[in-house]
């Protein structure tokens, strides 16, 4: 079954220089272990091919069930020097929302 990410997490993103930050933090605990494999630093490069230039680093952060993703070369600069739209970053979480992934049939959602 494909589903938008947001039916399985919700996110989180901002500015740290050129680079955006974006947190995605599953609703249910036992949705962390899907989320973990489905959202790699690949998926994620593919995800924002044309808005990051650089690379994706992944931070697995299972306590609170959540993924922390920095895409690198993606803000233009930064906040101070930017000509983009969205020089912080704010737009990264729902764009990341937005994503479409296959899951088990068996799901309940």
């Amino acid at each position: 079954m494909r589903i938008p990410l947001s039916k399985l997490a919700h996110a989180r993103s901002g500015d740290k220089g050129d680079a955006a930050n974006c947190g995605v933090i599953a609703y249910k605990e036992e949705w962390y272990p899907l989320l973990r494999d489905i959202l790699t630093k690949e998926r994620v490069q593919e995800h924002f091919r044309g808005v990051c230039l650089g690379e994706v680093e992944r931070y697995e952060l299972p306590n609170i069930w959540a993924l922390n993703f920095v895409l690198n070369n993606t803000l233009g600069g930064g906040g101070t020097v930017s000509l983009k739209l969205d020089a912080q970053g704010k737009a990264i979480a729902s764009a990341m929302l937005l994503m479409e992934v296959d899951v088990p049939d068996t799901l309940q959602i």
